[in-house]
């Protein structure tokens, strides 16, 4: 399905100390359903989105944009495109091959307090398993 996606460059959000030519794989907790394991690594063209997910992420190490290259195939991301946006406008992908870690962005765009205080609300009834659905 890649051959017919947007281009890159891409970047994948997370609070993880990664290094070049590490490795983004699927197979760990949700950042937005913690009972669910992944069964994609999810990435974006929009560096600013991708700050987004790093401050949503879990865990208590500082927010960092990932620059990732995919290593296989890809899709758009259906937890976004199907549901929300459709035509993709967010650039938001998936894949069940790994990412390769090719840099990191330090001037992407991050949230004020207030902005992601109303993220973590918006998101709680998922967390907690109210309403929302991830598509895995």
């Amino acid at each position: 399905m890649s051959d017919v996606l947007g281009g890159g460059p891409f970047f994948h959000g997370t609070k993880a100390d990664l290094r070049v030519g590490d490795l983004l794989t699927a197979g760990f907790r949700s950042n937005y359903r913690p009972d669910v394991v992944m069964n994609h690594i999810y990435f974006t063209a929009l560096p600013d989105g991708a700050g987004l997910a790093a401050e949503l992420a879990a865990g208590k190490g500082a927010a960092r944009v990932y620059i990732v290259e995919p290593t296989g195939a890809f899709e758009d991301d259906p937890n976004v495109t199907d549901k929300k946006f459709p035509g993709n406008p967010t650039r938001s992908y998936r894949s069940t091959e790994p990412l390769r870690v090719v840099g990191e962005v330090a001037d992407w765009t991050r949230q004020t307090p207030e902005a992601l205080q109303a993220w973590h609300e918006r998101l709680a009834p998922i967390r907690a398993d109210e309403r929302g659905e991830i598509i895995n």
